[in-house]
This record gives C-alpha cells, sequence and structure tokens, in this order.
C-alpha cells in the first residue's frame, strides 16, 4: 500500500476515479500494467521495483515509512490516561524518548484479478514509543500502535496533465493492545486516489469509521473505546511528496472541518550512509498516537530512515 503517514507518500482515494477512467479516457488504448509499471515518475518506480520481488521469499516488501528515531521530543505527554491503572504515585513521562515504526506489506495474489496489474495486499505497521532514558520508571514502552490492514490497489488509465494516477480500497483496524481505560481502537474502511508526475506525488484519502455499539459501563470491555475520535482524527488525508537527488519530502495533512481539530505530519529525509538515510520528522496536531488521540501535541524527531519516504 502506498501511503503517507508518519509516513510515506502514496495512497491514496477517490471514489470517483472509476468514473473518471471511463470518462476520460479509451481503455483499449492504453494498458493498467503499462501506466502502473511506468518508470516515468517516483510512483511507477515503486510500483516496480516491488512487483519484482513480490513473490520473492527472502524478501520482505516495506509498506510504510520505516524508521527508527532515537531522539524524539514530544510535548503535552499524556498521564492522565495511566491514573486508574495502578501507576506510581510518581509517574513522571519524559517528553523525549525513542519513536520507531517497523510497516511491511505482502501480496495475496499471483495473477491479475479484476484488472490488468491490480493487486491484493495484507500490511501490518507497529509504531512505538519507549521511555528509554527514563530510567526512575525502568524505561517503559509508553505506547505501541498495531495497524493490519487489508487493501486492494490498481492502477487507473486516467493519467491527468501527463501523470498516472492509482486507486487504493482497503479495511483497516488500529490499536494500541491495551486493557480497560488504556485501551483505544477503531475500525475503517478507506479509498485512496494516488497521482504521480515525475518526482511528484499526492494522495487523498477519505475515510469511513464502522460504528461499534457504546459502552454500557467505563470498564466494559466491549463497545467503543473512544466514540469520539473522529473529531480529533477526521475524515480524510492529503499527502504531499517530492524528491530530488538529495531530498525526500512529505507532508500529510488529515482533519476534522467541523471540530477545526486535525494535524500536520512533515518528514524530510537526505543521504546519510549506504542505504539509510538521516530523518527529520515534525508532527502537530491530535493524533500523533492513539493513547494522545484526544491531546493537542508537537513532536520533533531525529534518526534513520530505513527505507525512502515513497
Amino acid at each position: 500500500m502506498f501511503v503517507f503517514t508518519s509516513a510515506s507518500p502514496y495512497r491514496v482515494i477517490a471514489l470517483l476515479s472509476a468514473i473518471a477512467v471511463g470518462m476520460f479516457t479509451d481503455p483499449v488504448s492504453v494498458k493498467a500494467e503499462e501506466i502502473a509499471a511506468s518508470s516515468s515518475g517516483v510512483v511507477g518506480e515503486r510500483v516496480e521495483a516491488e512487483r519484482k520481488d513480490a513473490f520473492n521469499p527472502y524478501v520482505i516488501t516495506a509498506h510504510k515509512h520505516n524508521y527508527f528515531l532515537p531522539l524524539s521530543y514530544t510535548s503535552n505527554v499524556n498521564e492522565n490516561a495511566y491514573e486508574l491503572q495502578d501507576a506510581p504515585d510518581d509517574l513522571n513521562f519524559k517528553p523525549y524518548e525513542v519513536n520507531f515504526q517497523i510497516s511491511l506489506k505482502s501480496q495475496i495474489n499471483q495473477g491479475d484479478l479484476l484488472f490488468e496489474g491490480d493487486a491484493l495486499y495484507f500490511g501490518i505497521t507497529l509504531e512505538s514509543w519507549w521511555q528509554l532514558y527514563n530510567a526512575p520508571l525502568s524505561s517503559p514502552f509508553r505506547e505501541t500502535n498495531y495497524q493490519p490492514e487489508l487493501f486492494y490497489i490498481t492502477p487507473l488509465l486516467w493519467g491527468p496533465f501527463g501523470g498516472k494516477t492509482a486507486l487504493t480500497l482497503g479495511l483497516e483496524h488500529q490499536s494500541n493492545g491495551q486493557l480497560a481505560d488504556l485501551s483505544r481502537s477503531w475500525n475503517r474502511v478507506y479509498a485512496e486516489l494516488i497521482y504521480g508526475r515525475g518526482s511528484f506525488v499526492a494522495s487523498l484519502r477519505p475515510w469511513y469509521r464502522i460504528p461499534e455499539k457504546s459502552k454500557s459501563d467505563p470498564q466494559d470491555a466491549e463497545g467503543d473505546d473512544n466514540p469520539d475520535i473522529l473529531d480529533f482524527m477526521g475524515y480524510a488525508q492529503l499527502s504531499l511528496g517530492w524528491k530530488n537527488s538529495t531530498l525526500e519530502v512529505s507532508t500529510a495533512i488529515r482533519g476534522n472541518p467541523t471540530t477545526r481539530k486535525g494535524a500536520l505530519d512533515t518528514t524530510v529525509t537526505f543521504p546519510l550512509s549506504g542505504k539509510f538515510r538521516g530523518m527529520v520528522q515534525y508532527f502537530n496536531g491530535y493524533g500523533d498516537s492513539l493513547i494522545d488521540y484526544n491531546r493537542f501535541q508537537h513532536r520533533l524527531g531525529l534518526g534513520v530512515a530505513l527505507t525512502n519516504l515513497f
């Protein structure tokens, strides 16, 4: 899956994209596979490289961005959520910690499914916030978010302004794997329209949250852990990315126009050593992690990018 998020600038949704294909393009005149595998832009280059190793048992394919930030400073770290969990009276999280993300995917189909060049994937993303420098608390993992998903991607024949497009449809679950008052989770379906031209990538990704029943009691294991999450996480994300021979830059913006809450996530990478790249990441807004989904935060991280942004 191509996605911007803490992230990687590829995934995009548009339910009208299929209509656009029929309106603006003769489907007989252009092969979808040629569009998807075209090396004329950064999207095509990644698709082509991934396709070569899709079924190599010795190769694991990156999904979203993989990185390790040994220094990550976060403002307004959430300690209130732990007050009812037998936390020590002197609980004191440090604002500086380690932040890292591991994201992998695997293609399920070997041949075309519905259209030439399409694919069905299973992906998994794990992101952690680790209080490594907090010896008095025994250096705990403050928060870990797990995000498995199933998604379908197909190249489109519609290519405005000389670019290439693709459509992604997916189902994803995201949770922090905690119990009782610390539990945070939600399920959503999304569509994503991806556009790439040369060194530029853009994506639009709206989503719909699958409703959950309300809790009858806050301690109830069943029911919605965070009924107001859309107020802070919003309904859609716009991602933009650009690269040259040295820099890679991506920015993701999401929000809820009614509550006027959302987030800005910007990442810059640069050559460091071998295949590794230096990385600077800045986050501003709500939902950097699930435990902090309703808290406004700034986060600045410095470290190493293990894969390209896109």
